[in-house]
């Protein structure tokens, strides 16, 4: 049997996708505010009907700010000004981590022939919607080819994760980008675990650091997408990432915002990370984790 032509083939993506791929994709997408009232359950059980706006709308579904916190997966009716148009949504999951002040996040229109918008969109072109990832569920490990949606693709690239169903978990769990792994050291001393920019060498095939690392126990503030906030010391940095102890659960893969050294009243600059490494320290509950700044 003949292979599909390549112009057939849905495009695979990567945490290192092509620039063109991806601002294809972004083509679509349109800066606009469009007033809307959401009604749902937040994340604490509790119905709620909020007026808040749209930051980023497209043909599948947009980008909305809202100040309750939801969870990845609930359910939401979304109404035009005036409610003269409504629909269902599903929320895929946050786009920015929330602070005091509310969070922004993705949703998806579950009736693809809805449009609420009153926005006439072009009809979509050959690849549009058929974008794939090698995915792998965060909790056993299990690897799919996954068809991804224009909102699953940008809450996957800021947040790092998705929550979707996992047929061997059997429940909803979270899944990132499947990528080589490297391991940890088996001792459990924290300061002897390396900070993550380890690449290798052409010529030897040994791992090569490009930045020194330094044993130094500093005050940081951590920030997920989840709505997590929390305030901790390293236990050892370098300039391209640092490496710190935790009782919290933070997946390989997942993005998180960190403010390195943090002073509460200071002028603080908050960066972008990914967690690459992470080993539990048996018996205590605790994990070491390895983050690396985005370049």
């Amino acid at each position: 049997m003949s292979q599909a032509p390549e112009a057939n083939r849905a495009p695979v993506t990567s945490p290192r996708a092509s620039l063109r791929e991806v601002e294809h994709r972004r083509s679509e997408r349109l800066l606009i505010t469009v007033p809307i009232r959401v009604e749902g359950v937040d994340r604490d059980g509790e119905k709620f009907s909020e007026e808040t706006r749209t930051i980023v709308i497209n043909r599948q579904g947009a980008r909305i700010y809202l100040k309750r916190l939801v969870t990845a997966g609930a359910s939401l009716l979304i109404s035009t000004h005036g409610a003269r148009h409504s629909a269902k949504f599903r929320v895929v999951g946050p786009t920015q981590p929330p602070s005091g002040e509310g969070g922004e996040w993705g949703v998806e229109c579950l009736d693809q022939n809805a449009n609420i918008w009153g926005i006439g969109f072009p009809p979509p072109s050959s690849l549009e919607g058929r974008c794939t990832a090698l995915l792998e569920c965060r909790r056993c490990h299990a690897v799919k080819l996954s068809h991804l949606s224009m909102v699953e693709h940008d809450v996957l690239g800021t947040s790092g994760l998705l929550v979707k169903e996992c047929e061997t978990c059997g429940r909803l769990t979270s899944w990132g980008y499947k990528e080589p792994s490297v391991p940890l050291p088996t001792d459990d001393t924290a300061a002897s675990v390396e900070i993550p920019e380890t690449p290798t060498d052409s010529r030897s095939g040994a791992p090569k650091r490009n930045h020194n690392r330094v044993a130094l126990q500093l005050p940081i503030r951590l920030r997920s997408f989840s709505g997590g906030e929390e305030f901790i010391r390293t236990e050892n940095v370098s300039r391209g990432g640092v490496c710190f102890i935790s009782d919290r659960n933070y997946e390989i893969g997942e993005v998180i915002l960190v403010t390195c050294p943090y002073e509460k009243n200071g002028q603080n600059i908050e960066v972008r990370g990914q967690v690459v490494r992470r080993r539990e320290m048996h018996g205590t509950g605790r994990k070491i984790y390895g983050v690396s700044y985005e370049r």
